[in-house]
């Protein structure tokens, strides 16, 4: 059995790549919207399948819906991002559903770091490669199944983009 690791992705990959040109492109509110409803779609059944009763998670994405929609500002939201990362610390005895929690925290921490707006991902890859093979598999099987992740990633943020977007947010990739 592979060591579990909290994040799945390599940096280096044609996917990583391909998923940092076209977020350079991209303006803060489109890439916050696309991790949340992202990270909505695909990470937080996998964690509400664990914890059905935590709402912690399903708070923050409808906190962020509401920043983005103008119905709140920032401030007010920072509360529920705060408890979706403890939520996510939280869990140490399930690496699928931490994977998936802190996945869904991170894509909603887009809205302040659009740098997130990757991150985010490698937590997603690890928690659907966990939740798509269990936790007694191969590292070559996460890595691939991280792989295939990021490119229905890459996809996904290829369909929202918008072509020529006046304003791109300003990455500067620490890694």
């Amino acid at each position: 059995m592979a060591k579990l690791r909290k994040m799945l992705g390599d940096i280096k990959s044609e996917e990583c790549i391909n998923l940092m040109g076209l977020i350079e492109t991209q303006s803060h509110e489109t890439l916050s919207k696309w991790a949340t409803d992202y990270a909505e779609e695909n990470y937080l059944s996998i964690f509400l399948k664990e914890f059905p009763e935590n709402n912690s998670l399903k708070s923050a994405i409808s906190a962020c819906r509401e920043l983005l929609t103008g119905e709140k500002k920032l401030k007010d939201i920072k509360p529920s991002l705060k408890s979706a990362a403890e939520t996510a610390r939280n869990i140490s005895d399930n690496p699928t559903a931490q994977a998936a929690a802190r996945a869904v925290s991170t894509a909603c921490a887009v809205v302040q770091t659009p740098t997130n707006s990757l991150g985010f991902l490698f937590y997603g890859a690890a928690a659907y490669a966990y939740h798509k093979l269990g936790i007694s598999d191969t590292a070559e099987n996460y890595d691939k199944a991280a792989k295939e992740e990021l490119q229905k990633a890459f996809d996904e943020l290829k369909k929202v983009s918008v072509q020529n977007e006046s304003d791109p947010a300003k990455i500067n990739w620490n890694c």
